[in-house]
C-alpha cells in the first residue's frame, strides 16, 4: 500500500498528465542536480515543465489516462518527462535544452495524445516548422487555385475592355 506521500504524489502527477497533451521521455542518468536544475529553467521559458518521476508511481497515476498505454513501455531506467501542449514547441524545447549534455541524457520517446513515438519521431518533429508557418502553407495552396480560376474568368472581360478602348483609340486617331 502506497505511503500518504506517494498518494500525493501520484494524485499530482494526474493534475499534470491531464493538463498537458505531450510529453517527450528522456533518461538522465548521470546529470548532477545543478545540470537537471539548469534544464528545467531552460525549459520553463518555453512554457514546458521537466520532472523526475518514479516510474512506478507514473504508471499507478495514467492509469485513467489514455496516454497510460502509449507511456509505460517509454518508463524504463531512470525518467524525466518533459510535459507540454504544443507538440513541436515541447519536442524543440527539449532538444534544445539537453543540447549542452547530449552525451548524458537520451531521449527515449514521446506521448503525443495517445500516441506513443520514438527517439527518430522526437527528433523529426523537433524539426518541423511552427503550427502557423503550416497553416499559412496549408491555407496559401488552398487560396491559389482559386485566385488563378478567378483570374482566367476574368481575363476575357479585360481582353474585350481591351480591344474596345483600342478601337475607341483608333477611330478617334482617324477622325482627327
Amino acid at each position: 500500500m502506497p505511503t500518504e506521500a506517494k498518494r500525493e504524489t501520484i494524485d499530482e502527477l494526474r493534475g499534470v498528465l491531464d493538463a498537458h497533451s505531450t510529453m517527450i521521455i528522456s533518461e538522465y542518468r548521470g546529470l548532477k542536480v545543478k545540470e537537471i536544475t539548469e534544464i528545467r529553467r531552460s525549459l520553463r521559458k518555453s512554457g514546458v515543465q521537466y520532472r523526475v518521476v518514479k516510474n512506478r508511481l507514473m504508471r499507478i497515476a495514467a492509469q485513467e489516462n489514455p496516454a497510460a498505454a502509449a507511456l509505460s513501455p517509454l518508463l524504463k531506467g531512470p525518467s524525466a518527462i518533459a510535459f507540454g501542449n504544443d507538440e513541436a514547441g515541447t519536442a524543440k524545447a527539449i532538444l534544445e535544452a539537453v543540447r549542452p549534455f547530449a552525451k548524458i541524457v537520451k531521449i527515449t520517446g514521446g506521448v503525443l495524445g495517445s500516441t506513443a513515438i520514438d527517439a527518430d519521431a522526437v527528433t523529426r518533429l523537433a524539426t518541423l516548422p511552427p503550427r502557423e508557418h503550416l497553416l499559412a502553407e496549408a491555407i496559401g495552396a488552398i487560396t491559389a487555385p482559386l485566385a488563378q480560376t478567378a483570374g482566367l474568368f476574368d481575363a476575357p472581360g479585360r481582353d474585350v475592355a481591351g480591344l474596345v478602348q483600342a478601337l475607341i483609340d483608333q477611330r478617334s486617331g482617324a477622325a482627327a
